[in-house]
């Protein structure tokens, strides 16, 4: 029986400046759900405003200096965490998560990132999801002219549609495809007032022990509509399946403004078991030549021999350890991977993803197969 992880479930909460955060944070610490909980705050401008909006809560929260956080020095976040978990182990506090609340022109990639590669942080504190809140009503303008909440959008778990009340139905599922095209895996949620069923934006990521099936669908998404290839030489049975192609090029040809024109998403599923030696060179050999324009890569893996699923997340070139399952939930034990990137050829993309269906040629004897005849045989599309 696997153990339960005890670390500190850490939501991300982003988003367009002027979407609501502030409501949404509210209703997010009454949530009984919550627990007791911590919020980091961090924003340009009026921090002590958004601050009197939210003391009434009986929660703690902890203010880090003006500026924006994942801007800020990255070191002030891990201190900021680990001062709270201290006091958590003297008695002095008493919380069961955190909630960092950006600015609305933040990047998320660095806060994710130091809750992933701080091996302090991540022995105490584990990321739970990313929750992006967006403004029906301006969102459009916003993605054409930041490219932070392009990348907000990109990276999220839940995204939340705020001010709907404020757009008719033909604006509304216009930014919706928008977003799609943006982020296929994300959850959108469409609200008036920041309000939401209770527990909607806790217990989002798969990376924890006891996740169940249904909790890693969600979290990988809908997979796009079954795409047909002709069989890899060698290969049978085998189906993999990629976004709808999205207008992307090295040098794009539409406005400048269109920033998510740079991200890209494949996916793929894998019905045979997938060998370690494959899964290992494609992964290591994607975040050696193209790591930071990897956003993030989540699925749920066959690897060959093993008798049970694992569940994989990263952001760029960080890893977690990847999640053991204790069975199959049904007699499907079909691989599925995702991947967001920026800066890549969609094609590029499902070619690499593609490289999963491969199998490695039988070792001569003598031949050590890691040491070569996968990289001879495996190439990567770019």
């Amino acid at each position: 029986m696997a153990l339960e992880d005890t670390r500190l479930p850490v939501t991300l909460l982003t988003g367009f400046l002027g979407a609501g955060k502030t409501t949404l944070l509210k209703h997010l610490i009454s949530d009984p759900q919550a627990g007791r909980v911590v919020v980091i705050m961090n924003e340009f401008g009026d921090v002590a405003l958004d601050h009197d909006l939210i003391e009434e809560a009986t929660e703690e929260t902890v203010l880090l200096p003006s500026g924006c956080l994942c801007c800020a020095i990255l070191g002030d976040l891990a201190t900021t965490l680990g001062t709270l978990e201290a006091k958590r182990a003297a008695g002095d506090l008493h919380f069961d998560r955190v909630i960092i609340e950006t600015s609305g022109i933040a990047d998320p990639g660095p806060i994710i990132h130091t809750l992933a590669a701080d091996r302090q942080i991540a022995q105490t504190f584990r990321l739970d999801g990313v929750v992006t809140l967006a403004d029906a009503a301006t969102g459009i303008k916003t993605l054409d002219q930041q490219p932070e909440a392009v990348l907000q959008v990109a990276m999220d778990d839940v995204l939340i549609l705020s001010k709907t009340d404020l757009v008719d139905d033909f604006d509304l599922i216009r930014f919706e495809k928008r977003l799609a095209g943006i982020n296929t895996t994300a959850r959108r949620i469409r609200s008036s007032h920041a309000e939401l069923p209770r527990g909607a934006l806790f217990g989002l990521s798969a990376m924890r022990l006891g996740v169940t099936h249904a909790e890693i669908d969600a979290w990988l998404g809908d997979m796009p509509d079954a795409i047909q290839h002709e069989p890899l030489a060698g290969l049978s049975g085998l189906k993999a399946t990629v976004s709808a192609p999205l207008a992307f090029n090295a040098m794009p040809s539409v406005a400048q403004g269109r920033h998510d024109h740079r991200i890209t998403s494949a996916s793929i599923e894998v019905a045979e078991p997938i060998p370690a030696t494959v899964f290992d060179f494609w992964l290591n050999t994607l975040i050696a030549l193209r790591g930071p324009n990897v956003l993030r890569i989540k699925g749920i893996l066959h690897v060959e021999g093993a008798a049970y699923p694992f569940v994989i997340h990263g952001v760029q070139h960080i890893f977690d350890a990847p999640v053991p399952l204790k069975n199959w939930s049904s007699p499907d034990t079909t691989s599925r991977v995702v991947v967001i990137a920026r800066d890549m050829e969609e094609a590029d993309l499902t070619a690499s993803l593609n490289m999963l269906l491969s199998r490695p040629p039988k070792s001569a004897p003598g031949h050590d197969l890691a040491s070569g005849m996968m990289v001879e045989t495996l190439e990567m599309p770019f």
